[in-house]
């Protein structure tokens, strides 16, 4: 049975972005007979608001969308640190000091997501008084582990790679788990069969394929779907401002219409689909 999943950081509402991946995979659920999960990632701290969960469930009522929801990430912090204590244990894993500023500083070649960890604290004495981020050693994992491939519906077979981001961290500063951690035990945990996200996310597949393959997980299929972009040619992003799913929902709007419009690629003015 195939089962997907939809999984918002409560740190701001929804766009229209998140509705077409919501029912991108609510749909292909529906189609094979399968589950469509919802879960919450609320490990952002400060970040994370409380009250955006019931916003999230009644946009995702309001677009027509049926799901079972899963335990929140927040509920799962002793497994992400089970797993982190695995990696550590086995030297996967090393602390690390440095501030963004610090690592910048150092004009580090850019990777898929932005400036590349140049390994300074790797194999350091570190300052105990200092708060520690933990670090995938990403030429040793490579170096232990066979060929790895994963599946994509929409791109086709891939060798996983994760080198281009560098030594990426797992466990933050300032959280329990980075997303790579968090979202790889989680979908694991749910039983997620394919993991149905935005083209944006596809180059941190090759991170996710080599922690599965560290941690002994299952390995699902992906399907990265094309993304919206606004009107400036950038996609969605609450950060942005871009108008809300709660902000149409109150002002009268008729969800099911715009899912139904969605599916079909009739966007509102100024919306396009990413080409790639």
């Amino acid at each position: 049975m195939e089962v997907t999943r939809f999984a918002p950081s409560p740190n701001g509402s929804l766009h229209l972005g998140h509705a077409f991946s919501a029912i991108a995979a609510h749909d292909i659920a529906q189609q094979r007979g399968g589950k469509f999960q919802l879960r919450i990632e609320d490990i952002d701290g400060v970040r994370s608001l409380p009250d955006k969960p019931d916003e999230f469930r009644e946009d995702l009522a309001w677009l027509g969308l049926e799901w079972e929801e899963v335990p929140a990430q927040s509920t799962r912090l002793e497994t992400y640190e089970a797993f982190a204590r695995n990696l550590l244990a086995r030297g996967y894993l090393y602390p690390c000091t440095c501030t963004r500023n610090e690592i910048m500083a150092l004009k580090p070649r850019l990777g898929p997501e932005g400036a590349v960890y140049p390994g300074t604290c790797k194999g350091q004495m570190l300052d105990p008084e200092k708060p520690v981020a933990l670090r995938l050693d990403v030429d040793r994992a490579m170096a232990e582990l066979p060929e790895l491939f994963w599946e994509d519906e929409v791109n086709g077979t891939q060798i996983a790679d994760p080198r281009p981001f560098g030594d990426v961290i797992l466990v933050r500063k300032d959280a329990p788990a980075s997303y790579h951690l968090a979202a790889t035990l989680d979908d694991a945990a749910d039983g997620v069969t394919l993991v149905t996200r935005g083209q944006d996310l596809f180059a941190m597949t090759h991170i996710h394929r080599v922690l599965q393959e560290l941690l002994g997980l299952p390995v699902p299929m992906w399907h990265h779907h094309p993304i919206l972009l606004g009107e400036d040619g950038e996609k969605l992003a609450k950060r942005r401002g871009s108008p809300s799913l709660a902000d149409r929902r109150k002002a009268g709007e008729d969800g099911k219409e715009l899912a139904e419009q969605l599916r079909l690629g009739l966007f509102p003015a100024g919306i396009t689909l990413a080409s790639a």
